[in-house]
């Protein structure tokens, strides 16, 4: 009897813990929801290879496309498309795997894709 009492208190006790913790599981958030604009500086983040810094320059002008799906009908298979949303400008080489750089026209969403010739470096927010 005392062990099921033991067991019992437990359960009870780990529902108690585990009941705010489910009331939370089902909302989203959205980092990439935060629009930064012109004048914000950002970082540019790239795998790190050779090629990268020496394609990118301080100075260069990077045009950033934002990424969506869409299909023409429910029973369609989506399709990958971007769309053009500004510009940033390079400011400087931060460590080994990111530029710094301010949006320079546009409106820029986290997650979003700068490109340069075959370049593409992912937009993050600057720490």
């Amino acid at each position: 009897m005392k062990k099921f009492s033991v067991v019992f208190t437990a359960a009870i006790l780990s529902l108690i813990v585990a009941m705010p913790l489910a009331a939370h599981a089902g909302e989203k958030k959205a980092k990439s929801e935060v629009v930064m604009k012109m004048g914000n500086k950002l970082h540019l983040f790239h795998g790190g290879n050779v090629e990268v810094q020496k394609e990118i320059a301080i100075g260069d002008v990077l045009l950033v496309y934002r990424e969506y799906y869409k299909s023409r009908s429910p029973k369609e298979v989506p399709i990958r498309a971007e769309k053009e949303v500004g510009e940033v400008k390079v400011l400087s080489f931060i460590g080994e795997h990111y530029f710094e750089a301010e949006i320079v026209k546009g409106e820029i969403k986290i997650g979003d894709i700068a490109k340069k010739d075959a370049t593409s470096l992912l937009v993050q927010p600057a720490k």
